[in-house]
């Protein structure tokens, strides 16, 4: 029986893909920041922090910063890869909003055997993202290009929405407002207005306009002009086709 099965508690999981989502969006990492971002005491940070280096799968080093082991991120990617799977099943086939499938994602993660999850990534088409573009692994990571914060681009300019980042996954209006209008990743938008003056940027998207405050649209992640559609997952006609099966059997 594998970490997995054995240690990893629900507690352990959460502590593992908030500092693997801290260090991949390049947020400080310290155990200040854990605690802040999952809404516990310092000292309660603390003693876990203690309890994954122990069991090695965190460091700390000489600035107090933290870092995953190679093993911990093994393990944090898995964790991942699983509430990834799930949000593109929720979102993707069933048809629940981006806030909405992140939250059940998150209670059913750790439920999913490895059974379940080879059978969901096949049908799902073997995803390398999550519906948000942010990279299910590692070795994701490092084949796909950075992106461009959108706030850095100017009046006039055409980018196409590539990833939102797993700081900005965590603001549920923001994700709910994003998936209202349409941004999502592979999406062209023309930027109308960005100001440091009025601290917004407004884009022209296929719902209409949307303006973003500066702060949040430093957290989505754009490519200049038209992107290439290969880096952007699309899930296959079986699992189009249940999608809409699912929404053609609604009630009128």
């Amino acid at each position: 029986m594998g970490t997995r099965e054995a240690t990893l508690t629900p507690a352990t999981q959460e502590y593992l893909v908030t500092l693997r989502n801290l260090v991949s969006s390049e947020q400080p990492a310290t155990i200040s920041s854990l605690a802040r971002r999952l809404q516990v005491s310092p000292q309660a940070a603390s003693e876990m922090i203690h309890r994954l280096r122990t069991e090695g799968l965190v460091d700390q080093r000489d600035d107090r910063s933290l870092t995953l082991t190679r093993h911990g991120r093994s393990q944090a990617d898995a964790i991942f890869r699983r509430h990834a799977l799930m949000e593109w099943l929720l979102s993707g086939v069933i048809g629940m909003g981006w806030a909405e499938s992140d939250h059940e994602a998150h209670l059913l993660q750790g439920a999913i055997s490895e059974a379940l999850e080879t059978q969901l990534d096949a049908f799902l088409g073997h995803p390398e993202t999550c519906p948000h573009g942010n990279p299910i692994d590692l070795a994701a990571a490092r084949r796909r290009p950075a992106g461009t914060p959108l706030s850095a681009f100017t009046s006039g300019d055409e980018a196409t929405i590539y990833r939102i980042t797993e700081e900005a996954e965590e603001d549920e209006g923001l994700l709910s407002y994003l998936d209202a209008r349409g941004l999502r990743p592979g999406t062209l938008v023309t930027i109308r207005a960005s100001s440091g003056v009025v601290d917004a940027v407004t884009v022209d998207g296929p719902r209409g306009s949307a303006t973003l405050g500066l702060r949040p649209a430093s957290l989505i992640r754009a490519l200049p002009g038209r992107a290439d559609g290969s880096l952007f997952h699309r899930l296959p006609d079986a699992a189009v086709d249940q999608a809409s099966l699912k929404k053609n059997s609604k009630p009128a």
